[in-house]
């Protein structure tokens, strides 16, 4: 029986041909590996000595595996489900179709002041539009990727956007702003809606102004399953968007329907 695939050993290092584990071949493995040499034995103590040394691997390397590939699939919001936050206005889901979800927002993952209905994908939950007198456009603007389902530890993704703005020296100019994101791992997250089990996202960007670019801007969300949404988030300091400082803010109260 065939278990999984890892690569290739040799006693000077890793090499590019992956090797297969066989329950009976897997003595050999590890002698070529210069970890264990086995002295002769009898036919039936050898086996089952290499079986032993083979679920003692099992038991030290599976959960690290299985831990690794663990996969978070974007969660499926109703209609009427809302998240009320501390110093961000709330969202609320108010309609729904089998590749989009409109949702009404204040603040929040937008920029500050923002407000109004935004579109996001159902699969992966990107914003994509903004609503205004009932036509989409394009959301080009901070952290659309933010939630970029589906979610793997050691995700990394990219985004980049531009927008017209007022130069250092005045006059309007074009200011690019690029954008990381990567998916830190597990952590437990109290709040005043609960406690949560919560996967930490670290947010960057750097804002490019003609020939110039400013610093680096961080700040860190905490996505809960449980909760269906962001829960927490925390600025760097001296965090800046345009001319606006923003603040931390936690989730207060949550509402979903089933």
């Amino acid at each position: 029986m065939w278990l999984f695939l890892l690569p290739g050993l040799s006693r000077n290092g890793f090499n590019d041909s992956p090797i297969s584990f066989q329950c009976d071949g897997f003595g050999k493995v590890l002698a070529s590996m210069g970890a264990f040499s086995f002295s002769p034995v009898p036919r039936k103590e050898g086996n089952k000595m290499k079986k032993m040394v083979f679920l003692g691997w099992l038991i030290v390397f599976l959960p690290a595996m299985v831990f690794a590939q663990e996969k978070i699939e974007a969660p499926i919001w109703n209609v009427g489900d809302k998240w009320v936050f501390d110093r961000e206005g709330p969202m609320e889901v108010i309609g729904g179709d089998v590749q989009w979800y409109s949702v009404k927002f204040s603040e929040g993952i937008f920029p500050k002041d923002a407000s109004g209905i935004a579109v996001f994908e159902r699969s992966t939950l990107n914003v994509k539009y903004l609503l205004g007198k009932d036509k989409r456009k394009d959301y080009r603007g901070f952290r659309k990727k933010i939630l970029n389902f589906p979610l793997t530890l050691g995700k990394q993704w990219k985004d980049l956007f531009e927008r017209n703005e007022l130069g250092p020296i005045g006059g309007i100019g074009r200011a690019e702003y690029q954008e990381t994101f990567r998916s830190l791992g597990w952590e437990e997250v109290e709040v005043r809606a609960g406690k949560f089990k919560a996967i930490k996202l670290e947010y960057k960007f750097v804002r490019s102004f003609g020939f110039g670019s400013g610093a680096e801007n961080k700040a860190w969300y905490w996505y809960s399953p449980e909760a269906k949404n962001l829960v927490k988030c925390q600025y760097e300091k001296g965090y800046i968007e345009g001319s606006d400082e923003r603040r931390d803010w936690k989730l207060v109260s949550y509402e979903l329907k089933k």
